[in-house]
């Protein structure tokens, strides 16, 4: 058989192996999705580092000169650097270094790694440094509280050595992070005046449990051919032996450490304070490897939870307070069931038209089919089940049922024509006829994904693997519905009493030929609705998402202690845990989720919302803020989302209102940032406005007057020595208990209740051991807390962030500029903005620019498949109308502007391109042998019903999509909303307006393909 016989009976012939084809594709897709990662977002590395270093407690001005200005100077010579952000506070500095995108971030971390440790040799002795990749694989995934009917040192111990090793132990767990609880130590309490009767000083106290508690090697003994290990053994083992500790022996007698301290075993003094469900109880964190599956973590993590539940002490027990896997397995079975519905529908909308159950059985063999093949290519990607592959596919399946629709139609079409001719020969006509259109609207479809690779930032991230997800699955359907389709016809054959075709009505289409000024109103009418409609319409960044989940920050008055903060966060835990929609809570106090630097007076709270609920996760917070504002107007809250809380930690800010001013003057800075925050808070929409102005508590500076020590025969060392001994302790030595270390603390009675007064009335030991007042050595002043140093590129700036509330980003950020233009600014200083409105504005210019390069892209493949200039420029023009009704779509049902709506409009313009293509063949044939008026007239006739068909099908497709039906689904509905509507004004534009141009210019066409010829 020649080649072109082959061509012609290509699924006649190979009819069998095309069906073992169809077998194994649907196999492969089984089996691929099986291997398919799932998770909630794509793995995706942000360009984000941050740098911590930590120098004790040292003031502000001193940290900026000796630690700041050494990192930042050391950290700009890194590679791919876009900026550098860095806070400065009381003994910490935190540096956040934003690379650009396509910078090599293991490179620039093993830089910034070496750098800074070049950079230690300028700072302050003792300053230890972390350096952090920011990739959601930092942050938790799973969080458990341990609960029981024990202490909380029992509780802690359990966790460490039970819970911790068994959890770490699943597969793809990267940490098992304990925080909280209370850890055991040894407190050496002295007391004051029996050291002085007997000469003795702190300092002689701590020398001698040091070193009477040895443990060391002294070498080895080789003896007849055996190594022996030799070791002095005098450890403290016990508190027996630590009581009897000889501290002072002279000839006049033995004094041990119980006749001059009074020793017991307690829990260490924390400044953090960790809760969950109001118990104060450690909390277990998993974390996950970066390219592990969620899902298998979660299931491997539950099942060792409740295996371990078994194994735990009586009365204790794990309770799960978070798990992100819920939230991804909700948004997948969501996105999955609207993917079935928009099937099903579809398949309704084939058996009201075609009327052949038939014709319908392949459409519902061809679509599970197509999703197999582009499952399989989801796993060649190297992509994941995630939030966004999985909306890429359910927003192709409309696109996948118009692949289908529209071969299955024209070979019904051909049944109807020619019910007496076989089945091999209807299939082998229709297919050589559809071809060449087949593959150009394929390709229209496909080449407008495209230029998504010009797009930046957090959305080029994000809508990149949405727009190669569509490459992938577009591309499947077109192999799908060209080679497998027409084959099942062959298996599945129409029936042969089959009635013919009716005479197309074709009234109508004479009637908007004869009226120009029809399509001519409507061209206008788009043209108005794309010039006008915009600037009406709210704009957002990214589609925001229902997650069932709150993130509460939270920050007390500057200064406040870590009990007092607890005593009001006790009425918080009480609001909370009566609010009907919460299901369970955690609340960190003096730490965050995540990498930060955190001050005793700061924390956050982990909101994990019930799933049957009648309020949204943003209504329940607004309640919750409200409660809180009512009850504790001065404790200062911000809520938001986990989700969102977290990819806003990885990106450049957690709230999507960020306003930066620059200038060279704290103080004026900080009036400034009071001033616009102020006016911010009055914006309609805002909520949790925070003027950027973090102030570290008050603080008592002591000035020993060095020249009177070294007359007493003291150094300023031996009398910092005493001084912590009296308020936190010092740490002496360790007893070694059961594979831990437990801290021995040298501390006085009562010094966590110290008070200003009885400190400025303290004495210090002297050599002798007598007692000298501390205000003869030393001045005591008490000094007022300051605020933290924000920079960026090394010049000062205030931040003042905000959320939105009920409100979209676009107007919302007009008032604020407008409500700031009236901000009366020194020379030298200026206001940006930044945030979600600073990417907004990047991702509408790289989006817009990605709508123009695919219209070109599109024009191509028509001129390439059209040979005619003219006729690439009407059905370009026409794509690009269609996003009026996109804009309509939007606006009637008030959805925002973002980057998902926006996509929605590229998309339509492949879309009505694509269906263009076919009508325009049919007129281009039809123009052998008729008049081109009467070629217009039976392409729109016999196009008619496929237009209907696909139109109606892919609207009915998407329509669960754009109900926003499910856990997650609203992060595609602008997109479903945008491509619905411009789909129904597609049907106008293909049926009424397409004909009218090319009656205008039919004789300037038939020209133009003359010569093309």
């Amino acid at each position: 058989m020649s080649l072109e016989g082959i061509k012609k009976a290509f699924h006649h012939h190979y009819k069998k192996p095309v069906l073992g084809l169809l077998i194994l594709i649907i196999m492969g897709g089984v089996y691929s999705y099986t291997k398919v990662k799932t998770g909630l977002f794509p793995d995706i590395t942000f360009p984000k580092i941050k740098v911590i270093a930590d120098a004790g407690q040292q003031p502000v001005d001193k940290m900026m000169a000796t630690v700041t200005v050494p990192l930042e100077n050391a950290i700009k010579r890194t590679e791919g650097l876009d900026y550098i952000r860095t806070t400065t506070s009381r003994g910490s500095v935190e540096v956040n270094v934003f690379l650009t995108w396509d910078a090599d971030i293991d490179k620039a971390m093993a830089q910034i790694q070496a750098l800074t440790e070049q950079a230690k040799a300028d700072m302050l002795t003792n300053t230890s440094i972390n350096v952090q990749k920011m990739n959601p694989s930092i942050l938790p995934v799973m969080g458990f509280s341990l609960e029981g009917n024990r202490s909380g040192i029992e509780l802690k111990k359990i966790a460490q050595f039970q819970v911790r090793p068994f959890l770490a132990a699943v597969p793809g767990v990267s940490d098992i992070a304990v925080i909280g609880g209370k850890t055991k130590e040894y407190q050496v309490i002295l007391q004051p005046a029996k050291l002085s009767a007997l000469g003795i000083v702190p300092s002689q106290i701590s020398t001698a449990i040091t070193q009477a508690n040895i443990l060391a090697s002294n070498g080895y003994i080789n003896d007849h051919g055996r190594l022996y290990l030799n070791l002095t053994n005098n450890a403290i083992d016990s508190i027996d032996k630590l009581q009897n500790l000889v501290v002072l022996n002279n000839p006049r007698r033995i004094v041990r450490l119980n006749e001059v301290a009074d020793i017991k075993i307690t829990e260490q003094k924390e400044y953090v304070r960790i809760d969950a469900n109001g118990k104060d109880v450690p909390l277990i964190a998993v974390i996950k490897q970066p390219d592990a599956n969620l899902i298998e973590v979660n299931d491997g993590i539950n099942e060792k939870v409740t295996e371990l539940n078994k194994l735990l002490p009586q009365g204790v027990r794990l309770r799960p307070y978070y798990k992100q896997a819920d939230f991804v397995n909700d948004s997948v079975k969501s996105i999955e069931d609207v993917l079935w519905i928009g099937l099903v529908l579809a398949v309704l909308v084939v058996i009201i038209f075609l009327r052949s159950w038939r014709a319908s059985t392949i459409i519902l063999i061809t679509i599970p089919a197509t999703l197999a093949l582009s499952i399989v290519g989801i796993l060649l990607a190297g992509y994941t089940f995630n939030i966004m592959t999985l909306g890429a596919i359910a927003a192709a399946i409309g696109l996948m049922i118009d692949d289908a629709v529209i071969v299955v139609e024209q070979i019904f079409r051909s049944h109807e024509e020619h019910p007496g001719i076989g089945i091999h020969h209807i299939v082998r006509k229709a297919i050589s006829y559809l071809f060449p259109s087949m593959l150009g609207s394929s390709l229209s479809t496909i080449v407008i994904f495209i230029p998504f690779i010009l797009m930046s930032g957090v959305a080029g991230a994000y809508f990149k693997v949405l727009a190669f997800t569509m490459i992938i699955t577009l591309t499947m359907s077109f192999f799908v519905t060209w080679i497998l389709l027409p084959t099942l016809f062959i298996f599945i054959p129409l029936s042969h009493k089959v009635k013919p075709p009716k005479p197309a009505k074709e009234g109508w289409i004479r009637f908007f030929l004869k009226a120009p000024i029809i399509s001519a109103i409507f061209i206008l009418v788009c043209i108005a609705i794309i010039v006008i409609i915009p600037a009406k319409l709210k704009s957002g960044f990214l589609p925001d998402m229902d997650e069932g989940s709150i993130v509460l920050d939270f920050k007390s008055p500057p200064g406040t202690t870590l009990e007092e903060t607890d005593r009001m966060l006790k009425q918080v835990d009480e609001i909370v845990k009566n609010t009907p929609e919460v299901s369970a809570f955690s609340r960190r106090l003096g730490t965050e989720m995540g990498f930060f630097i955190t001050e005793p007076n700061k924390g956050d709270y982990l909101i994990q919302l019930k799933k049957v609920r009648d309020k949204t996760t943003d209504e329940v917070s607004d309640d919750i803020r409200k409660k809180i504002e009512t009850v504790l107007p001065q404790l200062t809250i911000d809520l938001g989302q986990v989700i969102g809380d977290m990819l806003g930690d990885l990106m450049t800010s957690v709230q999507p209102i960020e306003i930066k001013i620059y200038g060279d003057n704290q103080q004026t800075l900080q009036d400034l940032s009071q001033k616009a925050a102020d006016l911010v808070q009055k914006v309609k929409g805002t909520a949790d406005v925070f003027d950027g102005i973090t102030i570290a508590g008050p603080k008592i500076s002591v000035d020993p007057d060095v020249t009177k020590l070294a007359q007493l025969g003291m150094n300023p060392a031996d009398f910092q020595f005493q001084l912590q001994s009296q308020l936190d302790g010092n740490v002496v030595s360790t007893i070694i208990e059961h594979e831990q270390s437990v801290n021995i603390r040298l501390i006085y009675q009562n010094a966590a209740q110290t008070s200003l007064q009885q400190f400025e009335g303290t004495s210090v030991f002297l050599p002798n051991g007598q007692l000298k007042a501390l205000s003869s050595l030393a001045k005591v002043n008490v000094e007022s807390g300051v605020a933290e140093i924000t920079r960026e590129n090394q010049k000062m700036i205030g931040v003042i962030s905000a959320r939105l509330n009920n409100r979209d980003l676009g107007s919302t950020l007009k008032d604020i500029q407008k409500s700031l233009s009236g901000l009366n600014l020194p020379p030298g200083y200026h206001i940006e903005y930044a945030g979600d409105y600073q990417q907004q504005q990047q991702a509408f210019k790289d989006l817009l620019i990605i709508l123009v390069t695919s219209c070109i892209l599109v024009f191509i493949v028509l001129l390439v498949l059209f040979r005619s200039f003219l006729a690439a420029t009407i059905i370009i023009f026409l794509a690009v109308l269609g996003a009026a009704g996109c804009l309509v779509g939007l606006l009637i049902t008030n959805t925002p502007l973002n980057v998902g709506s926006y996509t929605g409009i590229i998309m339509i313009v492949g879309i009505i391109a694509e269906n263009a293509i076919f009508t325009y063949q049919q007129y281009e044939t039809g123009k052998l042998e008729w008049t081109s008026e009467q070629s217009i007239i039976h392409a729109i006739a016999a196009r008619l019903r496929p237009k209907l068909m696909t139109a109606t099908g892919a609207i009915i497709a998407l329509f669960p999509l754009a109900l926003g039906l499910g856990t997650g689904a609203q992060l595609h509905q602008p997109l479903a909303i945008a491509v619905i509507g411009g789909l129904i004004f597609a049907l106008p534009l293909l049926l009424i307006v397409l004909p009218t141009l090319l009656k205008l210019i039919g004789k300037d066409l038939d020209k133009s393909i003359d010569h093309g010829q």
